[in-house]
């Protein structure tokens, strides 16, 4: 096993976890940042970030940093960062496939002493079951015995300037005692937060995965309290509000649940779950509810509409933002597409106005135009749906917002950006 400081460190996967922890460890040591896509790396070596979360000045300032997509360069490597993505399958089962590919990619520039540590969200057991097999297929050395393995799960917030990397604590684990010791202490030299070592990998998967499993549930919770409170007349932000009051109400608000993570990791415990014989009811029900929500929102909306006299099939629909959470470019299992779907079924106009997202990739993704801003004109809309909470909607304010329907429409806000009088619908 090599010593901390003969460390060569590689970055397998530079998106959103990958890129901040490169740079970081880039402050201390030599990095050799690694993607497979080449127009990717052309881009960082340009010092540009379209994910936003490292600004051009950081990459400049990262002398320490080298940037690659030839996978010959990481035979230079002893230790070997995975941050590759977990995503599900149109089945809602774990997608292994980027993990797989990272793996063979590793065990084929892997030698004796080397140090494999993988930041994936996956279920419990998963890097020894999954992971651990394809590095022995592909080095043809011995876990625990050539080779060892960590894990240490990514806590990255996207677009969350607030929490950065060094700022959050850090979970840590090895294959073996004096691994975990060693991952450990690698990780404490950017963590300013500090470490959570951990007796087994087993251990920081598990922790990992439910982090973003308890959040599912819980939005789910106010989720079903919102379709609750709207039957019953009862303003739902004006009741959480009331409740924060007592010291102990731990505050979320309902919403569409997309993104990389929370709509996807309490997936890949169920998985799990269901593989042992055991059929997990309360998480599975809240990703039911959780899953729902494009589907409510839209029936709110056409009942607001039928209401008012406006004509459904083939009215004109602005959508504002389609990104999976505010302030943020990230379009990954966006369910503000669950709203588009539906509204089409209706034979609705839809038109989407997102100044974060880029529109190469919404198209790319759902193949969808996204407006410019000079394409937003006024009496235009028969809704408007705010889908998405971006600092520029808030900014707009709700006469500007108002101005571009027509002068019988219904405003709907998803993200309590408006005060509830300035809103025909809150969710």
């Amino acid at each position: 096993m090599h010593l901390l400081k003969d460390l060569k460190l590689a970055i397998i996967g530079l998106g959103y976890v990958g890129l901040p922890l490169a740079v970081e460890f880039g402050k201390k040591r030599t990095v050799l940042g690694f993607d497979i896509d080449s127009d990717r790396i052309q881009q960082l070596k340009s010092g540009q970030d379209k994910t936003l979360e490292i600004s051009s000045d950081e990459l400049k300032a990262s002398s320490n940093l080298n940037f690659t997509f030839n996978e010959a360069d990481l035979n230079k490597c002893n230790c070997y960062i995975v941050t590759v993505p977990t995503p599900i399958d149109q089945y809602n089962q774990p997608d292994f496939t980027p993990l797989v590919k990272a793996s063979e990619l590793v065990g084929k520039v892997l030698k004796k002493d080397d140090l494999v540590i993988y930041e994936s969200t996956v279920y419990p057991g998963a890097t020894e079951e999954v992971c651990v097999p394809i590095l022995e297929k592909f080095s043809k050395l011995k876990f625990n015995t050539d080779f060892y393995c960590g894990y240490s799960p990514e806590r990255i917030n996207p677009g969350d300037k607030a929490h950065r990397i060094a700022d959050i604590k850090k979970v840590t684990s090895g294959s073996m005692p004096e691994v975990a010791d060693l991952v450990d202490r690698l990780y404490k030299e950017i963590i300013l937060a500090g470490t959570h070592p951990v007796k087994s990998i087993k251990v920081a998967e598990a922790a990992k995965v439910i982090e973003n499993t308890q959040r599912d549930i819980n939005i789910a919770f106010i989720n079903e309290l919102a379709i609750i409170f709207n039957k019953l007349n009862i303003d739902t932000e004006e009741v959480l509000l009331a409740a924060g009051t007592k010291w102990n109400f731990i505050p979320f608000r309902p919403g569409l649940v997309g993104g990389h993570c929370i709509g996807v990791d309490p997936y890949y415990l169920t998985h799990k779950a269901q593989s042992i014989g055991y059929h997990p009811e309360l998480i599975l029900a809240g990703r039911k509810l959780n899953d729902n929500m494009g589907f409510y929102v839209v029936s709110q909306l056409i009942k607001a509409m039928i209401k008012k006299g406006i004509k459904v099939e083939q009215s004109k629909i602005l959508i504002m933002g389609l990104t999976f959470k505010e302030n943020c470019p990230d379009l990954r299992n966006t369910r503000v597409i669950d709203i588009v779907k539906e509204l089409k079924e209706y034979n609705c106009e839809v038109e989407i106005f997102d100044p974060c997202a880029s529109k190469e990739e919404a198209f790319k993704e759902y193949e969808l135009d996204l407006l410019d801003a000079k394409d937003l004109k006024i009496n235009s809309y028969d809704a408007i749906i705010v889908a998405v909470g971006h600092s520029q909607f808030k900014s707009m304010q709700a006469a500007k917002i108002h101005s571009f329907g027509k002068e019988n429409h219904i405003l709907y806000d998803l993200k309590y950006i408006l005060e509830s009088a300035q809103a025909d619908i809150r969710l």
